[in-house]
């Protein structure tokens, strides 16, 4: 009788098991799934596409509506507002102002930077302190909760008496607005920073200011981003109502001086340029989130 050798094993082996026919390397993606990169690629191209239908079908809407109503001071078409918009970017309206919508838009947009920048820093600067040290954030808090729920437009005549109708007023009415937003959200996602993250570091010898900085400020870093989104879109509100009430320049100016003409294209042109200054902003915050948490790449 033949004995079977000890060493026979009828279990494939593992380089047999490993074996990819034709040479190819094994994908470390799931198995027909395409891999999570093309999953994503096309998750942003189908937004894309739905966005841009969506848009689409807004225009045909506004300008069925047009040809309904045949009247272009009550409502433009859209070939007439596109018109208006191309012309006016690099040309001057004498019965308004003289000025280029691209004027006008540089102008609204260097307010929103000076008064949303000061605004952040010092909001920023204010949360941390009231999330680090309890007497500040106890004399602060009754005041923050009594001037957030404040329209900054309410501002605007107080702004006027105190400082005119320059660029001072303007720039202090954005600070005065975004101030309350950021320091809410500053404060807010600094209480949302797990309390291990802080116990570690002030185990390892960290200082409380250091352990603020390094470890409670980065972490929160994604909700004072989310925080400044929603601000920026106050801002513009605010600028746009301070503009059309006290002004001699700028987007809300142009687009009040045009109702005062019955220019509605020029109207719907000023709009658009809030529209796409706002989108270009809120891009630009939301690319910042994206570098500050990674995750968000894949929401």
């Amino acid at each position: 009788m033949t004995e079977k050798s000890l060493d026979a094993d009828p279990r494939p082996s593992a380089t047999a098991v490993c074996e990819v026919p034709d040479g190819k390397e094994p994908s470390p993606e799931t198995p027909g799934t395409g891999g999570t990169r093309g999953r994503r690629r096309r998750r942003s191209w189908r937004r894309v596409a739905y966005g841009g239908a969506g848009l689409l079908l807004a225009l045909g809407g506004w300008q069925v509506a047009a040809v309904v109503i045949d009247d272009p001071v009550t409502l433009p078409t859209v070939v007439q507002t596109v018109r208006e918009f191309l012309h006016y970017v690099t040309h001057p309206y004498p019965e308004v102002q003289g000025r280029t919508l691209v004027e006008d838009a540089l102008i609204s947009t260097g307010r929103i930077l000076a008064g949303f920048g000061l605004g952040t820093v010092v909001g920023l600067v204010l949360g941390a302190a009231m999330a680090g040290v309890r007497v500040i954030r106890e004399l602060a808090d009754p005041l923050i909760a009594v001037v957030r729920p404040l329209p900054p437009i309410a501002f605007i005549p107080l702004l006027v008496v105190w400082f005119g109708i320059g660029e001072t007023s303007k720039v202090a009415l954005l600070f005065f607005g975004v101030v309350p937003v950021i320091t809410i959200a500053t404060l807010g996602a600094l209480d949302a920073v797990p309390v291990e993250l802080v116990h570690a570091s002030r185990s390892l010898g960290a200082s409380h200011f250091h352990t603020m900085v390094h470890v409670r400020l980065r972490a929160a870093v994604p909700g004072v981003i989310t925080g400044m989104r929603i601000a920026m879109g106050g801002a513009w509100t605010s600028i746009i109502a301070a503009e059309m009430i006290a002004a001699t320049g700028g987007v809300g100016f142009l687009i009040l001086q045009a109702g005062n003409y019955l220019q509605t294209p020029l109207i719907f042109s000023g709009i658009i340029v809030i529209a796409v200054l706002g989108f270009a902003f809120d891009g630009l915050l939301r690319l910042l989130l994206r570098a500050a948490d990674p995750t968000v790449r894949h929401s």
